[in-house]
C-alpha cells in the first residue's frame, strides 16, 4: 500500500512559488514584484478551478489586482470560483464575462446588482449562496478556503509586513484563512517602505503570511459608503427618527447598538444632541456602537453622548477626527483606526441589543429583502446584525425587556426565560419612483425561481423582526398574540400601499388600543415639530464645524 501524502497543499504551494520565481526572474526582489509584472505573477500562481478571494469590501477595493485578473489569458486561467464579500467594481463581473471565473459566493453586490442578475439569468454565473459577511468569513475556514487571496493594504516593508491603515476591513480573515491552508497571498499596496529610514506605523499582517507584494500605480479605491449629507434628510425622516428615539430607544434603554446605512439612521444620529437631549436621555441610551465612523455621529460625540465605537471599516475624511478622539474609537499607537469587519460583525450580533436598518420590500410575515426583480444586491451584514443571537447568554435590560414582551405576546411568561434582540425595520411606505415598500409577496421568490436558488434571498426573516417603523407609526410585533395580529400590525403601519389599504380597520384600532401600534401622537410627538431645525447639523459644512475642522469630507460632498 502506498504511503499517504499528507502535505499536498504545502507541495502545491511550493510548486506555485517556484513557477512564479521562474516566470518573474529579475522582476522580483524577495517578496516584492514589479508593478508591470503582475499579469505574469497571476498566470504563474493561478490554476484552473482555483478558489480565489479577490478583496472587494464594502469600501476598500483591491482594484489594481482586479484589473490585472481580468487581463489574464482565459486559456491558462479559467473556471475560477470567486469568494468575496462585495461585488463593487465592473471588473468583478468582467471576470465571468471573459471566462476567467464561473462560480460565485458573495455577500453584497451594490452597484453591480442589476448586471449580476442579467449574468445569472443568462447562465454566465453560477451562484453558490448569498451570505451575510460573518457567514462567508466562517466558510473561509471550513469549505470555501481560498487557494489564492488578492488583498489590498496601505503599505508594506521590505520583508512583506503589511500596514492596512484605517481600512483593514476583511483583510485579516481573508489572509489568515489562505496563509494557513497552503495558499498564496498577493497584496497590492499604496506605498513601499525600506524598514530602515522609514518604518511601518504598525504591523497588521505579518510578513510570513504574505507571499508577494506589488505596488499599485495609484492608491486603492476606498468608497465613502456610509457618508450621508444632512442636507438630504427630509422632515418625514426626522419624524421617523423621533419615533425611533422615543418609542424604541428610550422605551428599552438601548445602550449598545448598530445602525444600518441610510438617511433614516443618520437622522437619528443627528437628533441625539437635540431632541433626545430634550428628553433627558443622555447617558441612558446610545453609548456603545458597532458602527463605521459616521460623520453624522460627530455632533453626538462632541456632546458627550458616545462612549465607544468599534468599526467595520473606516470612512474617508474621518482620519484626523478619529485620531483626535482615541477615547471613543479603536486606534493604534500611530493614531489610525483599527477596523475589522469580522470582529465588528461578531460584536453586532452578540454584544448589541438593537439593530435598526432599512429595506426595499417587507411582506405580511415581516420578511424583508433588498433583492428585487432584475437586481440581486445581496445583503452585506444585515442578516447577521438583524438576527436574534440564539447563542447569547449575557443579560441587559433592553434584551430582557424584549424577551419578556415576546413571551407575553406568545400567550404568557411560562417556560424558560430568555431575552431577545431588538430588530427594527425603518422604512417609508413608498420608496423612490413610488414603489411600495410593503408587498403581499417578496420579489425574492421570483428571483429564487429564475436563478435556481434553493432558498429565496430573504434578508431578515420576519420572526427576527421586533418592530416596524414608518411615517405612519410604530408596530411592536413582540406584543402580537397570533400570526393574524402580526399581519394586521404590519398593515396598520403600511400607509396607502395596497397592503395598508387592505387592513381590517377594527383590528388595527384594537391593536392601537393595546399599544401594539402607536401613532406619533400616541408617543406624545407632534408631527408639526418634526422639522429639519431639530438636526444637530443640517449640512456637510455643519459637520466640519462640529468636528473643529478635523473632518475633511470627500470632494463629492463639498459645495463650498
Amino acid at each position: 500500500m502506498d504511503r499517504m501524502n499528507w502535505n499536498t497543499r504545502t507541495d502545491n504551494r511550493a510548486e506555485r512559488l517556484a513557477r512564479a520565481a521562474q516566470a518573474l526572474g529579475t522582476q522580483r526582489e524577495g517578496k516584492r514584484v514589479a508593478t508591470e509584472a503582475i499579469g505574469t505573477l497571476l498566470e504563474a500562481v493561478l490554476e484552473p478551478g482555483d478558489r480565489v478571494c479577490l478583496e472587494g469590501n464594502n469600501q476598500k477595493q483591491a482594484d489594481f489586482l482586479a484589473r490585472a485578473l481580468v487581463q489574464v489569458d482565459p486559456q491558462r486561467v479559467h473556471d475560477l470560483h470567486m469568494v468575496q464579500s462585495v461585488l463593487a467594481l465592473p471588473e468583478h463581473l468582467d471576470l465571468f464575462e471573459n471566462g476567467v471565473a464561473s462560480r460565485l459566493d458573495f455577500s453584497f453586490s451594490g452597484p453591480q446588482g442589476a448586471r449580476l442578475a442579467q449574468l445569472v439569468s443568462a447562465g454566465r454565473i453560477e451562484i453558490g449562496a448569498i451570505h451575510t459577511y460573518l457567514e462567508l468569513f466562517a466558510r473561509y475556514f471550513i469549505d470555501l478556503t481560498p487557494r489564492v487571496a488578492l488583498v489590498a493594504a496601505h503599505a508594506a516593508d521590505a520583508e512583506g509586513n503589511l500596514y492596512t491603515g484605517p481600512n483593514t476591513e476583511d483583510t485579516p480573515a481573508i489572509v489568515e484563512a489562505t496563509a494557513f491552508s497552503g495558499g498564496i497571498v498577493i497584496a497590492q499596496v499604496n506605498e513601499l517602505v525600506d524598514g530602515r529610514t522609514t518604518v511601518l506605523p504598525r504591523i497588521d499582517i505579518p510578513a510570513d503570511w504574505v507571499s508577494f507584494v506589488v505596488k499599485a500605480p495609484r492608491p486603492n479605491l476606498v468608497e465613502p459608503l456610509f457618508t450621508r449629507d444632512p442636507a438630504q434628510i427630509s422632515e418625514i425622516q426626522v419624524l421617523m427618527a423621533m419615533m425611533a428615539i422615543k418609542g424604541v430607544y428610550a422605551e428599552y434603554g438601548v445602550q449598545r447598538l448598530n445602525h444600518g446605512i441610510g438617511f433614516d439612521t443618520a437622522a437619528i444620529e443627528l437628533l441625539l444632541p437635540t431632541y433626545a437631549e430634550s428628553l433627558g436621555l443622555r447617558g441612558r441610551i446610545c453609548q456603545h456602537w458597532a458602527l463605521n465612523p459616521h460623520p453624522a455621529l460627530i455632533p453626538a460625540i462632541e456632546a458627550g453622548w458616545v462612549a465607544s465605537v468599534h468599526s467595520f471599516g473606516s470612512e474617508l475624511g474621518m482620519e484626523d477626527y478619529v485620531r483626535a478622539r482615541s477615547d471613543v474609537f479603536f486606534t493604534g499607537p500611530d493614531g489610525s483606526l483599527r477596523s475589522n469587519r469580522a470582529f465588528c460583525q461578531a460584536a453586532g450580533h452578540y454584544a448589541c441589543d438593537l439593530f435598526i436598518g432599512s429595506t426595499l420590500q417587507i411582506d405580511l410575515d415581516g420578511n424583508s429583502s433588498t433583492a428585487t426583480l432584475g437586481r440581486i444586491t445581496g445583503f452585506g451584514g444585515a442578516p447577521n446584525m438583524g438576527a436574534d443571537a440564539r447563542g447569547r447568554r449575557h443579560a441587559s435590560p433592553a434584551w430582557l425587556k424584549a424577551g419578556r414582551e415576546s413571551r407575553a405576546g406568545r400567550g404568557g411568561a411560562a417556560g424558560t426565560p430568555r431575552g431577545q434582540k431588538l430588530v427594527v425595520q425603518m422604512v417609508e411606505t413608498f420608496r423612490e419612483h413610488m414603489q411600495p415598500a410593503f408587498v403581499e409577496r417578496l420579489d425574492a421568490w421570483r428571483l429564487a425561481e429564475q436563478a435556481g436558488m434553493a432558498l429565496p434571498p430573504i434578508m431578515i426573516y420576519g420572526d427576527d423582526v421586533t418592530h416596524i417603523l414608518t411615517e405612519e407609526g410604530l408596530a411592536n410585533l413582540l406584543l402580537c398574540r397570533s400570526d393574524a395580529e402580526r399581519e394586521q400590525a404590519i398593515r396598520g403601519v403600511a400607509g396607502y400601499t395596497a397592503v395598508g389599504l387592505g387592513r381590517d380597520r377594527r383590528a388595527v384600532e384594537n391593536l392601537r388600543d393595546r399599544g401594539v401600534i402607536r401613532r406619533p401622537e400616541d408617543m406624545g410627538i407632534d408631527p408639526r415639530d418634526a422639522t429639519r431645525n431639530l438636526l444637530a447639523a443640517r449640512s456637510m459644512r455643519d459637520l466640519v464645524r462640529a468636528s473643529g475642522g478635523l473632518y475633511q469630507p470627500p470632494e463629492r460632498f463639498r459645495n463650498w
